[in-house]
């Protein structure tokens, strides 16, 4: 599929990090722009940070999920006994 000229020219105009924001006068976006600033600063450390912070291993996904899954049955019991409750109420 081709883009037409108005496709190429809204690309022309995307920001080169997101590529979501519309930048006239620059290459990035201003959220960008105070991310590569950051970068310029802190270097590798940057990465590091958004790795350990943002990004889960394999331990933390699966701390996670059983923290959902317990959860989740934590809910279930509880509606249980609800119902339960409200059984044995209508019974009196």
């Amino acid at each position: 599929m081709e883009l037409n000229f108005f496709d190429n020219l809204i690309t022309m105009f995307e920001c080169k990090l997101c590529e979501k924001e519309t930048c006239i006068t620059t290459h990035v976006c201003e959220k960008c722009r105070r991310i590569k600033h950051l970068i310029n600063l802190y270097g590798d450390r940057v990465y590091e940070v958004l790795e350990e912070v943002l990004i889960r291993n394999n331990e933390k996904q699966e701390n996670k999920i059983h923290a959902e899954i317990k959860k989740e049955k934590e809910e279930i019991e509880k509606k249980i006994v609800e119902k339960i409750k409200t059984r044995s109420q209508k019974k009196d």
